[in-house]
């Protein structure tokens, strides 16, 4: 540091003083060179531990159904006429699948409601969980 008395043009003696600011900013520099040289090098990856892997089970893998159901009363699984006790064999052997079928109900346009609610109803009585209804036309 320097300390440099400036000329006065008056008698008294005003000596101003002045830091030299170029080695403080040198030596700033060296530190944050230094400082970015010394942060370690951050590692982006995460360390998961992952369950192995299950072995395939023997279970096929869920299908869907259809369940139409005619104005007159009919009810169609996967195109197959079937009565009210067979559907609710079929309804009882999906609700047992580990994962189940999923039964699209699919009532035509004219249909009874009667009929439809009866599906719907006899399906959530047995415990099956994916059903669905579609626009029959």
């Amino acid at each position: 540091m320097g300390m440099t008395p400036t000329p006065s043009n008056s008698d008294d003696e005003d000596v101003m003083l002045e830091v030299n600011m170029t080695p403080l900013i040198d030596v700033m520099l060296v530190l944050i060179i230094m400082f970015i040289i010394t942060i370690p090098i951050q590692n982006n990856a995460i360390n998961i531990n992952m369950p192995a892997p299950s072995p395939p089970t023997k279970q096929k893998p869920p299908e869907v159904v259809t369940i139409a159901i005619k104005p007159n009363g009919d009810i169609l699984w996967n195109e197959e006429i079937i009565k009210k006790d067979v559907l609710d064999a079929r309804f009882t052997a999906i609700s047992k699948q580990v994962e189940q079928d999923q039964v699209h109900i699919k009532p035509e346009a004219q249909a009874s409601y009667k009929d439809v609610a009866m599906v719907m109803a006899a399906a959530q009585r047995l415990g099956v969980k994916n059903m669905g209804i579609m626009n029959g036309g």
